[in-house]
């Protein structure tokens, strides 16, 4: 039998371990081989030449602390994406989804940054539940800490999580691979906090009486022939 896999598709390096670092330490811890792709970089010109590399390796340590099999590092221009080509966005991630041939897709929800929007997009295209993408069970958007709590009320989306995944037991490990960003971590009450990051497990955990949690919001979910229905990832 073939091992587990689940695919984390991230806007930037660090929005991966903000939504749902607790579930990718868990699942790692779970032996299941979690690949992480980071689209975008910030390059230049609208950011020194120094930044991109730099983000990438906090993202690599952050990485080996949660245990992640495979990181991947799209470098398309941050901010800019959106004015980018779609099928250059598309295809790269694809080719990601073919080689991955996941059971699991976690991805952006699609919140108040371009960035987020534009993979949000370009993650619901490539998990399309066609060739390998028919053996995605499960497909659920996660939320970034700061970029979804800034969504204008009733004018755009909002986050309306109807899945907890208990971190109780990675929370530590949520928190200390985040605080490999160093360049990211803003001093509480700042939202990019190890205060905030523990505050908000606290309270989605608390909605499903776990001692901490990570929400997530299911885009799509099937179960095919040979699956037992009430079966987990």
């Amino acid at each position: 039998m073939s091992t587990p896999r689940a695919l984390v598709i991230a806007p930037h390096p660090d929005d991966e371990v903000l939504g749902c670092g607790g579930t990718i330490a868990r699942l790692a811890a779970e032996g299941i081989e979690v690949t992480v792709v980071a689209v975008c970089a910030d390059l230049p010109p609208l950011y020194g030449a120094d930044v991109a590399p730099l983000v990438e390796q906090e993202a690599r340590r952050a990485h080996r602390v949660l245990g992640v099999h495979e990181s991947v590092f799209l470098d398309l221009p941050s901010v800019e994406i959106s004015r980018s080509s779609v099928a250059e966005l598309n295809g790269a991630l694809k080719e990601i989804v073919d080689r991955v041939a996941p059971t699991l897709a976690l991805i952006p929800f699609p919140d108040r940054h371009v960035d987020h929007k534009a993979v949000f997009d370009a993650a619901m295209v490539v998990t399309r539940p066609l060739g390998v993408g028919q053996g995605i069970t499960t497909v659920a958007m996660y939320e970034t800490v700061s970029e979804t709590f800034w969504n204008a009320p009733g004018a755009e989306p909002a986050f309306v999580p109807n899945w907890t995944v208990d971190i109780t037991s990675t929370i530590g490990v949520k928190t200390e691979s985040f605080s490999c960003f160093e360049s990211q971590v803003q001093p509480f009450p700042g939202p990019r906090s190890p205060e905030a990051l523990e505050a908000l497990a606290l309270f989605r955990g608390s909605q499903s009486s776990f001692g901490y949690g990570e929400a997530f919001q299911i885009a799509r979910r099937t179960t095919p022939a040979g699956r037992p229905v009430l079966g987990n990832e």
